[in-house]
């Protein structure tokens, strides 16, 4: 089989990279051969390639960055994702695509399932929104996998930011009222292998939007807590940690307060569920050591 991977240095790409080799021939693409600001590009190289599947892993995730360029952001998070749809369409091939816990406000009490209304509160969001739907108007053959707070050992994350924070500073405020699941990249690979092999061995496959994140739930000052935790382990030093809310740390683009996503469907429909956010941390922790 040959898979058509976009992005090549992003977090999931890096994971996905070092999980697939065993699904078939990877085609990696960086920015430098696939531009999804350009919609002639996608095509041409959809069609040269002509691939069994496409994962797109490439994604405008430059928060703060978004408010401010708009149009760059529905560029490659809107109108990219609609394009390689129809080419996976066209080619009567699946399309998989990573989506985001920003789709919604965060202001309901309990976990977000896959049927409550979307309500971004910033351009990220809404430009992640507006692919998603895209995707459903052109073709049926799709999975949407929405994640939240995604870090790794590569690239730029939570994680790496913290661990050398920590280690700098005597003293570091963290958000405390932010409230979701930390999901390491490593986690989001090996349930699209996963779901990648159960669509293989399977005639039938629950196409649709379906909530993929860590088992769970913390703050972002929890998050940091584990990870300076982790830190004082390794005999490194670590700053103390002061708990703070949202409104202390003020930010260009508004994030939802409830991050906390409902997975039971995925492993309803394919079997497939995640570890808790503290495991998948610890291995996480493990590769980078």
């Amino acid at each position: 089989m040959k898979v058509l991977i976009n992005g090549r240095n992003g977090q999931v790409s890096h994971e996905l990279q070092r999980r697939l080799g065993g699904v078939g021939e990877l085609i990696v693409l960086g920015r430098d051969q696939l531009d999804l600001a350009q919609p002639d590009q996608i095509r041409r190289q959809v069609q040269n390639i002509r691939p069994d599947l496409i994962i797109n892993a490439a994604a405008h995730t430059a928060v703060d960055l978004a408010e401010s360029e708009p149009q760059a952001a529905f560029a490659i998070n809107a109108i990219a994702p609609g394009i390689l749809a129809e080419e996976a369409l066209a080619l009567d091939i699946p399309l998989i695509h990573y989506s985001t816990d920003y789709v919604f406000d965060g202001l309901k009490a309990g976990p977000y399932n896959e049927d409550d209304r979307p309500n971004p509160l910033g351009v990220y969001g809404k430009s992640k929104l507006a692919g998603e739907q895209a995707i459903r108007d052109v073709q049926d053959k799709h999975l949407i996998l929405r994640t939240s707070w995604v870090y790794s050992t590569h690239g730029r994350n939570f994680l790496l930011t913290m661990q050398r924070l920590l280690q700098e500073k005597p003293e570091l405020r963290v958000v405390a009222d932010q409230i979701g699941a930390p999901t390491w990249a490593g986690t989001i690979a090996n349930s699209t292998l996963a779901l990648i092999e159960h669509w293989q061995a399977n005639e039938e496959a629950n196409w649709g939007t379906y909530h993929l994140s860590a088992q769970g739930e913390t703050s972002w000052f929890g998050f940091a807590q584990a990870i300076g935790e982790a830190l004082r382990q390794q005999g490194k030093p670590c700053a103390a940690l002061l708990p703070i809310p949202s409104s202390d740390y003020p930010t260009p683009a508004a994030r939802p307060l409830n991050s906390r996503l409902d997975c039971s469907r995925l492993q309803r429909d394919w079997g497939v569920s995640q570890p808790d956010w503290q495991t998948a941390l610890r291995e996480c922790l493990t590769e980078q050591t």
